[in-house]
């Protein structure tokens, strides 16, 4: 048993660290406040072949694993670039795994090298307005017609679909009503964004400003049949192998936004003199910011735990479950911490700290919200009766 990364994932870290420093806190609050997506850190991310950290080499990656990567995007969120940078590589990072396990041959050469290149980007296509989690019961309906699929529906909170290329898609193709289960009957594409059957709406939000959501109306969209992901209806299926490390990454990146947050509080609290003192010498500001700490690097051990679990191919739901939950509350908690203990300058956008407490709200609410997880612990792991 060991707690420390190895030696290549301490390089990993390290040099991730160094490439993000190029990408300063007034780089990172520009684009909070233009709400531009950070198309420069995204290029310099992909030319350094981050993007790939955790695809085969055969495809143009890396051929690390999911431990690596959270090593990675622990790393960028906690350089300054919090949620805003890590979103905007997060889909590259682990998305495109079911094109791996299983898509042809001929797709993952097709699909995959030109996301990691960065010459194209990428979007999940999933939730829809009146499903949520409820993911079974979407109405986007996906209908065979000659050579492919013709598409209907709309999707919510899709990230980054205002600059994507291509796009994950899942959609209905057998009826709900004629399905013997409702996890039956689903289809995944990996396709084009074509703006002409697609339009977008952003949608005004709280934080991590520069990468956006989105509404998608989808209107008469055509899907070639080469651009299917595996079987018909068994896209749900498909779905559900990414939902563990997808986890996991949303953990790592909450960490490295709480490390982030208390770095700044801290060298505020050493530097700040009232009263002739410091005011890290005082226990009320001490304290609080001591406990996050504490509770960040709990989390981060369970991140680990549950990425090495994933990597080694074991059972790692319940891990990745809690790694998850207790990553974004001791985030949530180190950015709440840092701009009280702030004070007032913790309110103001130049000291960052709001910032990251904007967007630390991102992993408490997304993919999967708290409560859900502690009904998967409640009965996956503590065997108690199903309470919904």
């Amino acid at each position: 048993m060991d707690f420390s990364l190895n030696e290549d994932q301490q390089n990993i870290r390290e040099a991730v660290l160094k490439h993000c420093s190029q990408f300063s806190d007034e780089y990172w609050l520009e684009k909070d406040r233009s709400g531009e997506f950070p198309f420069e850190f995204h290029m310099a991310m992909a030319e350094a072949g981050w993007l790939g950290v955790a695809m085969p080499e055969s495809v143009g990656g890396a051929g690390l694993g999911i431990t690596e990567a959270a090593v990675m995007m622990q790393a960028v969120a906690e350089s300054g670039g919090g949620m805003t940078a890590a979103s905007a590589i997060h889909g590259p990072v682990f998305g495109l795994e079911p094109v791996i396990l299983f898509g042809t041959e001929e797709q993952q050469q097709r699909m995959i090298p030109p996301i990691l290149s960065g010459e194209e980007k990428m979007c999940f296509a999933v939730t829809e307005p009146n499903t949520g989690l409820d993911t079974t019961s979407l109405k986007t309906r996906a209908e065979k017609v000659p050579g492919g699929y013709k598409v209907n529906g709309e999707k919510i909170w899709i990230t980054n679909a205002h600059v994507a290329d291509k796009m994950l898609l899942i959609a209905r193709t057998t009826p709900l009503e004629e399905v013997k289960r409702k996890t039956e009957g689903l289809t995944l594409f990996y396709t084009k964004l074509d703006r002409e059957h697609i339009e977008h709406q952003l949608i005004p939000k709280m934080g991590r400003h520069a990468v956006g959501s989105n509404m998608l109306f989808i209107t008469d969209l055509f899907i070639p049949e080469e651009d299917r992901i595996g079987e018909e209806g068994q896209g749900f299926k498909i779905l559900l192998q990414g939902l563990n490390p997808e986890r996991v990454l949303l953990g790592a990146e909450a960490t490295g936004l709480g490390r982030v947050a208390i770095q700044k509080a801290s060298r505020y609290a050493r530097e700040r003199v009232v009263f002739g003192r410091p005011i890290g010498q005082n226990q009320g500001i001490q304290h609080p910011l001591a406990k996050a700490w504490m509770q960040v690097e709990a989390a981060s051990l369970m991140v680990l735990k549950a990425a090495t679990l994933f990597d080694k191919g074991e059972d790692c739901g319940a891990e990745a479950n809690a790694a998850k939950f207790l990553a974004a509350e001791a985030g949530y908690e180190a950015c709440q911490t840092a701009v009280m203990s702030m004070g007032g300058m913790g309110y103001a956008q130049e000291y960052h700290v709001e910032r990251y407490f904007r967007e630390v709200m991102i992993p408490r609410i997304a993919p999967v919200s708290p409560h859900q997880i502690m009904n998967y612990i409640a009965e996956r792991v503590l065997e108690l009766p199903k309470s919904y």
